[in-house]
């Protein structure tokens, strides 16, 4: 009977533990979890604002999750001194830590493990013409592919180069920012891997829209047209046929106006003898307004006829009518 009562007391103080450990609402804070959780994030060395999950064996009080101050330390309990850790490997800060308790005679001979729960010290950005600008951390082996697939690829009005822009420290001890280009088509379509460049952190990764050449006038559908071949490919024939085409009224003239080009009234392009192979093609550049002037007289012209032929149309109409009465 005696046992009987014990194993009906000890089922309900098993319950009751498991009740407490899964009620709803009982949230639990990043930086006081229970360093006994396992993390596989992959060991690089810590920085500011990373958490870390520190385990002294056979000691929970002393165990805890800590996360790295602005100075690059943390602070555990008992422990005199901050322990400088930014830089450092997990296996690193590890020693770092038996060898403080020990010195400071907490503990004999203190076995201790320290992972990283959470990083935080290597941001990734990406921004500009891609899907879904993200900021990440970069874990090892991160790339530039990488980064491009999290922010779920390039828009259709991405550019012609990546601009990756990072922080390095010089010799001196100084920070310079330095940036480097590396071609869309490069990265997508080569095997090479000299484009798909490492990220380690503190990488801003940009994607510029394309260049856009404006195609305004008599043609059949005027706007922005962009330029995502290299500059220099784009003239006054594909602009045209990417307008598809002239519209019936068109001068035989058209104009370029240029942003930085002193001539206000725009450069005249012979847009009749492109066409017929007598004249060289004209290239464009980014920013560049096509314009396709209205051929008035041509369409007064038109217009006239026109009614002729509807004026002509109804006389014909009347007479014969006239003639059947």
């Amino acid at each position: 009977m005696l046992r009987l009562v014990f194993l009906e007391l000890l089922l309900a103080g098993s319950a009751a533990l498991l009740s407490a450990q899964t009620a709803p609402g009982a949230a639990v804070n990043a930086d006081q979890q229970s360093p006994t959780m396992v993390y596989n994030l992959p060991s690089q060395p810590v920085g500011v604002d990373d958490l870390l999950a520190v385990t002294v064996y056979d000691s929970p009080e002393l165990s805890r999750t800590v996360r790295v101050t602005a100075d690059g330390t943390i602070r555990l309990p008992m422990l005199k001194q901050k322990i400088a850790v930014s830089g450092k490997l997990p296996n690193q800060i590890e020693t770092l830590i038996a060898e403080a308790f020990s010195r400071e005679q907490i503990l004999v001979d203190p076995v201790v493990t320290v992972s990283v729960a959470e990083y935080k010290s290597r941001p990734v950005s990406v921004v500009g013409a891609v899907k879904m600008p993200v900021t990440f951390q970069a874990l090892p082996g991160t790339t530039l592919l990488d980064a491009i697939t999290k922010a779920q690829g390039l828009t259709d009005d991405a550019g012609t180069d990546i601009l990756v822009t990072r922080q390095v420290t010089t010799g001196s001890g100084t920070t310079t920012e330095i940036s480097q280009r590396v071609s869309v088509k490069g990265l997508l379509e080569k095997t090479d891997p000299a484009y798909n460049l490492p990220l380690s952190g503190g990488e801003e990764i940009r994607v510029p829209e394309a260049g856009k050449i404006f195609v305004v006038g008599n043609v059949k559908k005027p706007g922005a047209i962009s330029i995502h071949d290299a500059v220099g490919n784009t003239t006054v024939l594909t602009a045209i046929a990417m307008s598809e085409g002239l519209d019936q009224y068109a001068q035989k003239t058209a104009y370029i106006f240029r942003k930085d080009s002193p001539d206000k009234e725009g450069t005249p392009v012979a847009l009749s003898r492109i066409m017929e192979r007598k004249s060289p093609d004209v290239v464009l550049q980014p920013n560049d307004i096509l314009y396709v002037p209205d051929a008035k007289a041509r369409r007064l012209t038109l217009g006239t006829l026109e009614k002729m032929l509807i004026v002509g149309s109804t006389m014909s109409a009347a007479a014969i009518y006239a003639t059947t009465r």
